[in-house]
């Protein structure tokens, strides 16, 4: 996902897709060490993604506290 796409979504809906983004990253790693899997690429990818997401709820929390 973009950033502007990510920065259109609300809270709640940040939460909810960081939440699955991270449990498909670790399902990935896993099918990656039991087997090599065809574009391991898009381990990274799913990595910079939910730093994204992460960086933006950062974003929001101290916006919301100052």
């Amino acid at each position: 996902m973009k950033t502007q796409d990510i920065s259109k979504l609300s809270v709640e809906e940040l939460g909810r897709k960081l939440a699955e983004l991270q449990t498909q990253m670790i399902s990935l790693k896993l099918t990656h060490k039991m087997a090599p899997i065809e574009n391991p690429m898009r381990i990274r990818s799913l990595r910079k993604t939910i730093a994204r997401f992460n960086t933006e709820l950062t974003k929001r929390n101290s916006a919301a506290q100052a």
